[in-house]
């Protein structure tokens, strides 16, 4: 995928199920599952090497479709909370040449997508390029 591209599908996944969200940052991409059928995938800015994204596995703890950074003082619309020290999920400018401060950066359209899919308590797992066969658990180190 290319900086700014993005795609949403929900046509062959289930109508309900469980969301889990994976961010690979070697490959710059987010992508969205319910049930295990990719529904959503979209090239991502994330954190420079003074503030760079953390690695794990971390629930959304907080939604908010207008957050305002108290720290940045920045719009992060569609904001999807990973850590409580301000790492999220946000709708921001996907292009070459930017970069967040540690968060997720998507693009608007698909921001709202995926704030509209998950829940309070959703996974997301942000690895760096981690691959794996079938049936091995995620590390995310």
């Amino acid at each position: 995928m290319k900086m700014g591209d993005h795609h949403w599908d929900e046509s062959a996944a289930p109508v309900k199920g469980t969301i889990v969200v994976t961010v690979d940052l070697a490959a710059q991409v987010l992508s969205v599952f319910r049930d295990g059928h990719e529904i959503g995938a979209a090239a991502v800015l994330f954190g420079a090497d003074a503030k760079p994204t953390p690695l794990g596995v971390y629930p959304i703890t907080q939604k908010d479709a207008d957050h305002v950074s108290n720290i940045y003082h920045a719009p992060m619309p569609y904001m999807l909370r990973l850590t409580n020290d301000g790492i999220s999920i946000h709708a921001s400018e996907v292009a070459d040449g930017y970069m967040t401060h540690g968060c997720i950066g998507v693009p608007l359209a698909f921001a709202k997508k995926l704030f509209a899919a998950v829940k309070l308590g959703d996974k997301v797992i942000v690895t760096r390029g981690e691959a794996l066969e079938v049936g091995q658990p995620v590390k995310a180190i």
